[in-house]
């Protein structure tokens, strides 16, 4: 009997991210993972057209169950400790990644030149979660914003130096956690405070 197309995908991503993992993003072709699976090539690429939309699958679904992550721990208390705790979490488990998965952060260092959906993804997913704390600050009076959207797409690319994966991958622990919280501390005292015109 035939496995559904969707079991056929995911035992597909879950092969070839463990190849990724033992091997190494470089050294792994479409023929290993179907070899891994006992099936032709040409059952991958029927679900993957090419090893870069078979990377794009894996990064989006481990990025995917990174901000899910965060949607479980961000807990309560006022916006801008949440804010806090949600970046630092989220550049530990990046720190965390980089050193235990290094086939993640080679994945992202050689597919830098293409055009993968999972950045635009994780962008939105985090913009998101951020324009939610934002509004939550404004409606228990820790942040007074005009335009929550605006300010959460800023606060999102001004976290780059500490959530990107390129960006932090050679800079020690400490640093990290340092810069981590300076940058918070500005974008949260820029989100207490309406602009004057």
């Amino acid at each position: 009997m035939r496995k559904p197309a969707s079991e056929t995908r995911n035992d597909i991503l879950d092969t070839a991210e463990a190849l990724f993992r033992s091997r190494g993003y470089a050294a792994v072709a479409i023929a290993d993972v179907a070899a891994e699976l006992e099936m032709s090539p040409a059952n991958i690429f029927k679900h993957f057209h090419s090893k870069t939309k078979l990377i794009d699958a894996i990064a989006t679904r481990h990025l995917s169950h990174v901000v899910d992550r965060l949607d479980i721990i961000t807990g309560a208390g006022p916006a801008p400790e949440r804010f806090r705790h949600m970046v630092r979490t989220l550049m530990e488990i990046h720190l965390r990644d980089i050193e235990q998965n290094p086939y993640i952060f080679e994945m992202i260092l050689l597919s830098t030149d293409l055009e993968l959906k999972c950045g635009d993804l994780y962008r939105d997913m985090m913009i998101e979660r951020i324009d939610l704390i934002i509004r939550q600050g404004c409606e228990e009076g820790s942040y007074c914003v005009d335009d929550v959207e605006r300010s959460a797409r800023t606060a999102f690319f001004a976290l780059a130096s500490v959530l990107h994966p390129v960006m932090i991958a050679k800079e020690s622990a400490d640093i990290l956690a340092t810069r981590c919280d300076e940058i918070v501390d500005l974008i949260n005292a820029a989100l207490q405070r309406t602009l004057a015109r």
